[in-house]
């Protein structure tokens, strides 16, 4: 039968009314029916009111430690389904990364969105379904103090007892299951390739699975408990062998970088090891039960069940693995975007003016595109390699365009929260510094590319008309007028789409990044550099001297380069796409909408009203702010998603953040002399 409560981990042996409850288990129908009623009554009216969950959880709690009858109810029926369910699927398949591909997983879930996939009574995650049946479930369950659910389960007290040979042949087959999968993705490529001896990459992962084999022939044969609990010791210290292989090939992520399969590979393993612990936890008899384990495993297993169609998590959660196999790449880019020192600072000042020369010619040259009678595509595919070159060679000269830094600044943001620990919790002093210094360096960038963009495009209008006699967009028609008016009235808020498009550009902004990060990933990863450097092909279309010139420069730039003109091409074809769709889609970037304002303002022969140029100049910094906020505020999400950190665990960052702009406001604009967190304190 099964037995109920486990002795408490300091080894106190359990009181008379504490000692397991021997049960007659029959009749799983009435069992599920007295759950589902039980849950009814402490779920929350609403599904996100963590307090309300946790009061009504807290009156269960204290009834069930008050009535006892009670407490043996709930112990019966939940030991009744155990028995008469299979718990094989639940073990070895919820919770767990699907090894399907993308598309077919991505079809299975909106096929089984309107013709959910059948579940027999018989099977334990149809009873999960049936207590746990709104969809919102999952909110409420995990918003729920986590000391109360250890707290519940202890009060259960759930032990398998080893004399239930049901229960106990499916937890078996779960740990056959699960040990073959372990060992045969432990064999994939992604996972031995980095090992100078295949050998030592797969032994942990075989080793386990000969362990659990020799484990499940002792058990059938009836051999001494002693031996079974050495073997599941033994396979206990394997899996935690195969979890330092795959720490330390995550590990090697930054230095070799890591595929999109890999990444799959490796959260597969992590979950299929995790589990077995659990399933180890029950099988071993030796009195200790995980309860935070079991927690997390009932937390995963309920939320899994509410979402398993959901589509958009799907997409997330793909989204979050895509995240990270790019972030940490994309981030050394970012490195060079936050200034430490008065130095650094002032060095990233001149940088950016450097790059609002060039965008000052960007502008003036796709001025005088515009001014083409082309098809919409051609015209946007000029406007595309333009801004590309141009992007390309603020990069080269070592420029620095404003608006680019968010999408790689904020993954080194997001690295604060796992770099600079102070015990196992992030340092947030640590962050709030790193945030002044984003913040200032932003600030810099930003006022070098605008105090010489406005002033330079001007000027460049003025030696334009002064050498052709015309002006790059204005002149004495009403036609010419109404165009100089237009690239005014364009970047004014409420006059135009001017803010919705700033929130598009901020959004390519932060697809550029992302594409910047996915190659030098790719670079590194897919060992382009050696491949080149071995190609006979390459060797003999180049000397010794360009060959090592090209390489180095794909090597050093290929990420950025891409990156360039991905967002080149973004800003350029948006205004085709929304013609050939008669949208509003089209871009604002804060530079070329401010060397269109000296553009248009020069065209109307300067005479332009105080209140509107006014009112144009804030239009401009609204779009660069929208910019700025859009591309960051992606790139950060992706960053953190990345590491799996949820901001909701920290709600003290903002008031340490709120009392360092009050005792420190000029670190948000410039750079001290020194900070430390200390003086945060």
């Amino acid at each position: 039968m099964l037995g109920l409560n486990k002795r408490k981990k300091d080894g106190n042996k359990p009181t008379a009314k504490q000692q397991a409850m021997v049960l007659p288990l029959h009749n799983p129908n009435r069992s599920l029916d007295y759950l589902v009623e039980l849950i009814k009554k402490i779920r929350p009216d609403n599904a996100r009111n963590n307090e309300e969950a946790d009061l009504k959880f807290k009156a269960l709690l204290y009834q069930m430690s008050q009535d006892r009858s009670g407490l043996f109810s709930l112990r019966k029926a939940l030991l009744s389904l155990f028995l008469k369910t299979d718990i094989v699927t639940a073990l070895t398949e919820s919770g767990i990364v699907s090894g399907r591909g993308f598309v077919q997983e991505l079809m299975s879930k909106v096929k089984h969105k309107f013709l959910p996939a059948l579940q027999g009574p018989d099977n334990f995650l149809f009873v999960i379904n049936k207590i746990f049946y709104k969809k919102s479930d999952y909110l409420w369950v995990e918003g729920i103090d986590p000391d109360l659910w250890k707290q519940f389960f202890e009060i259960l007290g759930i032990q398998i007892n080893l004399t239930e040979p049901k229960l106990i042949k499916q937890l078996q087959q779960s740990l056959q299951i699960l040990s073959y999968r372990i060992s045969a993705l432990g064999l994939e490529k992604e996972m031995t390739h980095r090992y100078d001896n295949i050998e030592d990459a797969v032994y942990p992962f075989i080793e386990q699975n000969r362990l659990v084999n020799e484990y499940l022939q002792t058990a059938e044969s009836g051999t001494a408990h002693e031996k079974q609990r050495l073997l599941l010791s033994n396979i206990s210290e394997a899996l935690h062998n195969c979890n330092q292989s795959i720490h330390w090939i995550s590990d090697q992520r930054k230095q070799y970088g890591t595929s999109l399969a890999q990444t799959y590979i490796i959260k597969r393993l992590q979950q299929q090891i995790n589990r077995i612990f659990i399933i180890l936890d029950v099988l071993d008899a030796d009195n200790v039960f995980n309860t935070e384990r079991f927690t997390e495993y009932f937390k995963t297993v309920v939320r899994n069940e509410n979402r398993k169609n959901s589509v958009k998590e799907f997409i997330s959660e793909n989204t979050g693995y895509l995240a990270y196999q790019i972030a940490e790449h994309g981030g050394r880019t970012g490195e060079r975007y936050i200034t430490t020192t008065r130095k650094d600072f002032w060095k990233m000042f001149w940088s950016a003016a450097g790059g609002g020369i060039i965008i000052s010619f960007i502008g003036v040259i796709k001025n005088l595109l515009g001014n083409l009678k082309l098809a919409p595509f051609w015209q946007g595919f000029l406007y595309s390699t333009n801004y590309s070159l141009g992007f390309i060679l603020i990069q080269d000269t070592g420029s620095t365009l404003a608006t680019k830094q968010p999408a790689y600044t904020a993954n080194n943001v997001a690295s604060s929260f796992d770099v600079q620990k102070v015990g196992d919790k992030p340092d947030l002093r640590n962050l709030a510094i790193t945030v002044a210094r984003v913040s200032r360096t932003q600030l810099a960038s930003f006022t070098g590319n605008l105090l010489v963009v406005f002033p330079l495009t001007y000027l460049l209008a003025v030696l334009f008309f002064e050498a052709t006699g015309t002006k790059i967009v204005g002149g004495t028609s009403p036609e010419q007028i109404k165009a100089a008016q237009k690239l005014l009235t364009d970047q004014q808020p409420f006059h135009s789409f001017a803010l919705l498009y700033a929130c598009f550009t901020g959004f390519f902004l932060f697809a550029s990044g992302l594409i910047a990060g996915y190659m030098e990933n790719y670079l590194v990863y897919g060992k382009i550099g050696e491949r080149l450097r071995v190609s006979s092909s390459f060797k003999n279309s180049f000397g010794e001297k360009r060959r090592y010139k090209i390489i180095r420069y794909l090597e050093n730039n290929l990420g950025v380069l891409t990156g360039n003109i991905a967002l080149g091409f973004f800003l350029g074809m948006a205004g085709f796409i929304g013609k050939m769709f008669g949208i509003p889609f089209d871009i604002r970037h804060i530079t070329i909408s401010a060397a269109n304002t000296a553009i248009g303002f020069f065209g109307l022969n300067n005479e332009v009203p105080l209140k509107e140029m006014i009112y144009t100049v804030m239009g401009v910094f609204s779009i660069g702010f929208l910019n700025f906020a859009v591309s960051f505020g992606l790139a950060f999400f992706v960053a953190v998603k990345s590491r799996e950190i949820h901001l909701r665990n920290y709600p003290e960052f903002l008031g340490i953040l709120g009392r360092y702009i009050k005792k420190y406001p000029k670190d948000f604009i410039k750079a001290p002399a020194n900070r430390t967190a200390q003086q945060l304190s």
